[in-house]
């Protein structure tokens, strides 16, 4: 549904008031605040999208003007994320257990092949090749809440390709000093962008140091998969005096009665040989949910790791489901710890389904690397901002599954609603004024 804005909601505009002092210009401070406005409401959640719906009272300003004040003006992206983060601390305090979810995600640009950091590569979720970015994030959440700490874009690696085309140019002398000092600029160039690369896991390693560096979360613990799980990572974590959960590959080795034995090869014996040794526990997940599960646990020790607590997960009483690895530093906690501190690792996904549904975080067209970085701060800004949505649990019957309780969707609906009364109320003005139907519908929505 095309719905026009005619002015900020009110509860975007009062948000953003927070991120002020990160904006240097009133009128470029207007247009980002519409920019998380359309972001949040509009369908297409791109600049040219959200310019579209956008209407002013006097002298419309270009999309060149909007264009400038999101991605062109002289803010700064790293100043929005540490404001960002400052204000979320504030909503955490005092409200029980929470917990650092560390994950990463692919942005889908099919078209966009141009767009920063998009890279052709196997797409583990659709099975095929496709076009994406590649972005790391950190979500905290409790029970009443999640928010996005941060969105970090992976820059691709093109070491295979520049490694390819300095084979296919390499020469075997070079007689003119001019080719020499070429040849040296390629191969500084391609020692400068190996240098520049970074993997996901040094990217998660930054985001935590610089979490720690603040201070700003004390109590928070930490949930992630074997995907981000590094020797560096688990030590900056213990050094800050913090816990962590991590999922491991049923591959991974552990010594296991003096021999270095496969985690799943353990639990196959452990289940044919000892089903008593599997303990059934009820837990309170992060979502609310009570479940059951049945669960081994023991200190091992691992290479590199040392001494940790190895908790092995069924779902099932019949122990024939694929069981789930956990492996955290806390030695003295229980299993029901272990895997409640686990179940909040999913607020990562539910961020990362929300943000692309809802805040556009697959919707950037721009194409350089600080636009890009804008685009998807904003995108993680505006997440946070749904949430803080004044509502009451919605009547209506579309929201009668939530049995009382106030959804994403439910919070959307009443920025929609705030949007709707300005825009009902800017009517009534113009036919006040005595304009026709067809004016004000021209006025709204240009041919």
């Amino acid at each position: 549904m095309l719905l026009p804005i005619v002015e900020v909601p009110k509860t975007i505009a009062e948000e953003m008031e927070k991120y002020r002092e990160v904006f240097l210009r009133e009128k470029g401070f207007e247009h980002i605040k519409r920019y998380v406005s359309g972001l949040i409401l509009s369908t297409n959640k791109t600049l040219t999208g959200i310019y579209d719906v956008q209407v002013w009272e006097g002298e419309k300003p270009t999309s060149r003007a909007m264009h400038e004040a999101v991605f062109e003006a002289p803010w700064s992206s790293e100043k929005l994320i540490k404001k960002h983060k400052e204000i979320i601390s504030e909503k955490y305090k005092g409200k029980g257990r929470a917990v650092i979810s560390l994950d990463w995600t692919q942005a889908h640009h099919e078209k966009g092949k141009n767009i920063y950091a998009v890279t052709k590569a196997y797409d583990y979720v659709k099975g095929r090749q496709s076009l994406f970015q590649t972005v790391v994030t950190a979500v905290i959440s409790n029970r009443e809440r999640l928010d996005g700490l941060d969105t970090v874009v992976q820059q691709p690696s093109k070491e295979k390709e520049e490694l390819a085309y300095l084979a296919q140019t390499t020469q075997q002398t070079y007689k003119e000093m001019e080719k020499v000092q070429e040849r040296m600029l390629e191969l500084m160039h391609f020692h400068k962008h190996k240098l520049e690369y970074k993997k996901r896991t040094e990217i998660v390693l930054e985001m935590v140091k610089e979490l720690e560096a603040s201070k700003q979360f004390p109590n928070a613990n930490y949930a992630f998969d074997n995907g981000v799980l590094t020797l560096e990572l688990t030590q900056h974590i213990e050094k800050s005096g913090k816990h962590w959960v991590s999922e491991i590959e049923s591959s991974r080795n552990i010594n296991w009665e003096g021999s270095w034995l496969r985690v799943d090869e353990i639990a196959l014996s452990l289940r044919s040989n000892h089903k008593e040794s599997f303990r059934q526990v009820k837990v309170l997940c992060r979502n609310g949910e009570e479940k059951q599960f049945w669960v081994f646990t023991k200190a091992v020790r691992l290479k590199k790791y040392g001494k940790k607590r190895l908790a092995i997960v069924h779902e099932s009483e019949s122990l024939e489901d694929n069981p789930r690895f956990l492996l955290t530093d806390a030695l003295h906690w229980e299993s029901s710890r272990i895997i409640e501190t686990w179940s909040y690792r999913w607020a990562s996904e539910v961020f990362h389904e929300f943000s692309k549904q809802v805040t556009g975080l697959e919707s950037a067209q721009v194409r350089k690397e600080e636009a890009v970085k804008r685009h998807f701060r904003l995108s993680c800004v505006s997440q946070s901002l749904v949430q803080s949505v004044d509502t009451l649990p919605s009547k209506s019957e579309k929201f009668s599954f939530a049995n009382g309780l106030i959804t994403f969707g439910q919070k959307v609906r009443s920025i929609a609603r705030q949007a709707f009364c300005s825009l009902l109320s800017l009517a009534k003005n113009l036919f006040a004024q005595g304009r026709s139907v067809d004016q004000v519908l021209e006025f709204l929505i240009p041919a």
